[in-house]
């Protein structure tokens, strides 16, 4: 039995961009179509966004906005943001749908995990941005302003900060997705990635350090989940790789052997 894609069809280059326009409009529809229904909620969805570091605001301070427009500008930016980030599931199908007739069936049934898992797991790092490492670091910040200090914070600072540790948190724990592609494409094996774990460990506390405030327990509190995060990708990959390594072998004594000449 050969081994080609379940739909190895030729298509002309005119059909595949066709097809690649329909599903960028799809996506480009759904982000759209969740903004129209969050759009009337755009205020309670800055309120809700904004409740870690309003809660470590002194008695009486309140956040400002500095320009004319912000008050209805910036909401309605955290609204857009909000509705891509909930279409990423939408997104991510078109991507499969796009590339996924090109893929072998072993592919695909490693494929459909990965994309699954890459969706919680952005989830997962933003959730914990905001339940666990978003008051820390406000709590931090609200106890080291210095005497004399009001802490007022402008709500357009404000967003551009936590949508960056949003991003970036949801980015992080994206590693296990991360590392299991690059052992079942063969970029690196198993043997060298526990080989460079030590070095993976000074790196997740560079990462905690520069993402979270000076303090030795923020920092631990992402170091050490990304840490855990890459020996999850490692144990996962090792599984992968095993199993292509069995499938193909099955493939190869599958083939018929080369006739006589």
């Amino acid at each position: 039995m050969s081994d080609i894609p379940e739909n190895d069809q030729h298509m002309p280059l005119v059909s595949h961009l066709t097809e690649l326009r329909t599903r960028l409009l799809r996506c480009v529809a759904a982000i759209f179509l969740i903004f129209a229904g969050l759009f009337a909620f755009t205020q309670q969805i800055y309120t809700f966004v904004s409740i870690p570091l309003r809660q470590y605001l002194p008695a009486g301070a309140t956040m400002i906005a500095t320009d004319v427009s912000s008050p209805f500008l910036t909401p309605l930016k955290l609204t857009m943001m909000v509705s891509l980030f909930l279409a990423i599931p939408v997104i991510l199908h078109q991507i499969w749908g796009f590339i996924a007739p090109g893929l072998y069936k072993h592919e695909k049934r490693i494929a459909v995990p990965l994309l699954v898992s890459s969706i919680l797991l952005f989830y997962t790092g933003m959730a914990f941005a905001y339940f666990l490492v978003f008051p820390l670091i406000f709590k931090f910040f609200a106890a080291a302003t210095p005497a004399g200090v009001e802490m007022m914070t402008d709500i357009t600072s404000y967003l551009d900060f936590v949508m960056t540790l949003f991003f970036a948190f949801g980015v992080a724990f994206e590693i296990p997705v991360a590392v299991v592609l690059l052992v079942w494409i063969g970029v690196v094996d198993v043997k060298y990635l526990k080989k460079i774990r030590p070095y993976v460990v000074i790196g997740c506390f560079v990462v905690g350090m520069i993402l979270t405030p000076p303090d030795v327990f923020s920092q631990t509190l992402l170091a050490v989940p990304m840490w855990l995060l890459f020996e999850i990708g490692i144990l996962f990959g090792g599984l992968v790789r095993k199993r292509s390594d069995e499938e193909a072998a099955n493939r190869d004594d599958a083939q018929p052997p080369a006739p006589l000449t």
